[in-house]
C-alpha cells in the first residue's frame, strides 16, 4: 500500500532582496541651515583674531610699563650683566707709532728719546696722553701692558733694547717698568723686533711712555713697532 499522507512544515517566510541599484541617501541640509553654520564660523575666527590683538596690545603696554619703573640707563635692551658692561667701559689704548724723518731725529740729544705716537690713528679710551709721547691713566687698576719695537738698524756697541718707563706724575722720577732686547748684524739686511708684555697694577695720574736708545734705529714700517694698555 502506498501510503497517500503526506506531512507539510510551513517554511519561514524569506525576506525580498534588495536590489543592488537601492541607494541609501543622508537628508541635504536646507540652504538656511549651511549660512547658519558659515555665520557661526565666521564669528568664531573674528573672535579669536580680537582675542590675540588685545593680548598683544595688553603684553606691549605692560612690558612698556616695566621698563619704565627701571632706574635711568636699565631700559629696553639694558639687561646686561655687571661684566659686560665693564668691558664695554674698559680703558685700553692702543698706540700707532708717528713717522718722523732723520732731520726730527738728528734733533733729538744723541737720538735717544721717547716714540711719539700718531694721535690721528691711536685709539684712547679712558686714557689721556700727554706731549704726543705719555699715557697717562684715568682709571685705577691693573693692566695690561705691552709694546713692540722692531729695529732696521744694529748698534756697534750695545745690544738693541726698548724700555716701557712710568712716572706718577711730569715731574716725578721715571722709572724702568719692563724692557726687551733684540740682536741685528749691522752687515746684512734683517729687522729686529724687541717684544714685552706684563701686568702692571696702576694709579689715577701715572703715566707710561716707550723709550728707545736710538730712534734712528727703529723702521716704521706700517704695524711693525706699537705700544697699548688695556685694563683688567
Amino acid at each position: 500500500m502506498i501510503n497517500t499522507y503526506q506531512t507539510s512544515v510551513a517554511a519561514p517566510p524569506v525576506p525580498p532582496r534588495l536590489s543592488r541599484s537601492q541607494q541609501v541617501l543622508f537628508p541635504v541640509p536646507s540652504q538656511g541651515h549651511s549660512k547658519s553654520l558659515i555665520r557661526f564660523l565666521v564669528g568664531v575666527v573674528v573672535l579669536h583674531l580680537f582675542l590675540s590683538v588685545g593680548g598683544f596690545i595688553y603684553l606691549r603696554q605692560n612690558d612698556t610699563m616695566h621698563q619704565s619703573q627701571l632706574p635711568s640707563g636699565e631700559g629696553k635692551g639694558a639687561y646686561r650683566s655687571s661684566g659686560k658692561q665693564e668691558t664695554s667701559n674698559r680703558a685700553l689704548a692702543r698706540m700707532v707709532v708717528k713717522q718722523q724723518d732723520k732731520k726730527q731725529v738728528l734733533k733729538r740729544v744723541k737720538g735717544s728719546g721717547y716714540l711719539q705716537w700718531d694721535m690721528d690713528h691711536s685709539v684712547l679710551k679712558s686714557v689721556s696722553y700727554y706731549h704726543d709721547m705719555w699715557l697717562t691713566i684715568e682709571q685705577p687698576g691693573d693692566y695690561y701692558v705691552y709694546s713692540r719695537v722692531t729695529f732696521s738698524k744694529g748698534d756697534t756697541t750695545r745690544p738693541l733694547v726698548s724700555m716701557v718707563k712710568l712716572r706718577e706724575s711730569e715731574k716725578k722720577e721715571e722709572k724702568i717698568v719692563m724692557q726687551a732686547y733684540c740682536n741685528l748684524n749691522i752687515s746684512t739686511q734683517q729687522l729686529c723686533t724687541a717684544t714685552q708684555g706684563g701686568l702692571v697694577t696702576l694709579e689715577k695720574g701715572d703715566q707710561l711712555s716707550v723709550w728707545l736708545q736710538d730712534l734712528s734705529l727703529l723702521t716704521y714700517m706700517e704695524g711693525a713697532t706699537a705700544f697699548g694698555i688695556f685694563r683688567l
